[in-house]
């Protein structure tokens, strides 16, 4: 199966759909589908019809981690260990950085390097029956892509070290509990949620939204002082910009805005 197959970009649209296409193999991954994840984040960021990115998995599961078969034959045990470590966390943190909100909708097994795709994402959408959490230490192994920075900061440390020491896995409804995911939903209203959700992105500023996400993305990195720094100067460039300008005209003429991007 071509590495195109085996991962799907579809536009629908304002909406990019990804779609993890190995449901045998409860979609885990490999790097040749991490490389092409990579350049389909380039192609929504360069894409201005594009508002919200959706990553999902086929066969109603979302992703149980990295190809155990492949991580046998190419990295345990070799030289080269660490570069799967390098390739999985460069392309997560792409998918956290990226200029476009992503959402990831969670059914089945979310563990391991699908965890780490998960909490790379923005937003996390999960069904009630979903099964989430970090699972390495079960098969002594360790997440290269995210769990020691990204976890403790979105539920705390005590909480982190729970997932990760007994290698736990929670539903959609206890991730949600947890801190860990945005919210969950019964399978059959999962779609819905997700469009839901979606719509509230969809219609807003994609300029806006990129400068507000890479601030708050940066807010726990730094003292209030440097913070309020970057604020201002957030502030400043906003306020330069077509979109805020078209914001507070379509306010004050009472119709709906019609973005620029920029």
């Amino acid at each position: 199966m071509a590495v195109e197959d085996e991962i799907q970009f579809e536009r629908d649209g304002h909406v990019a759909r990804v779609w993890l296409n190995r449901p045998h193999k409860k979609n885990c991954v490999t790097v040749p589908i991490l490389d092409r994840l990579d350049k389909i984040i380039t192609e929504v960021d360069e894409d201005p019809e594009l508002r919200v990115l959706v990553l999902r998995g086929r066969g109603n599961t979302f992703c149980s981690g990295f190809d155990l078969d492949s991580l046998k034959a190419d990295f345990i045990g070799r030289s080269n260990a660490i570069d799967v470590a390098v390739k999985s966390a460069k392309v997560c943190d792409r998918l956290y950085s990226m200029k476009t909100p992503s959402i990831a909708v969670l059914e089945g097994h979310v563990t391991a390097g699908g965890f780490e795709l998960m909490i790379s994402c923005d937003f996390a959408i999960a069904a009630d029956d979903a099964l989430i959490g970090d699972f390495h230490i079960r098969r002594a192994l360790f997440g290269g892509a995210g769990p020691i920075y990204r976890v403790p900061r979105m539920i705390g440390v005590r909480k982190t070290k729970e997932l990760m020491l007994t290698g736990k896995l929670l539903t959609g409804v206890e991730a949600v509990g947890f801190g860990l995911i945005n919210s969950s939903a019964p399978a059959d209203r999962l779609d819905a949620t997700v469009e839901e959700f979606a719509g509230q992105l969809i219609d807003k500023s994609s300029f806006t939204m990129w400068v507000t996400k890479m601030t708050i993305d940066r807010s726990l990195d730094a003292d209030i002082q440097s913070l309020m720094v970057m604020e201002h100067l957030a502030v400043g460039v906003i306020l330069n910009s077509d979109d805020a300008a078209e914001g507070v005209a379509a306010f004050l003429e009472k119709r709906e805005p019609k973005w620029k991007g920029r």
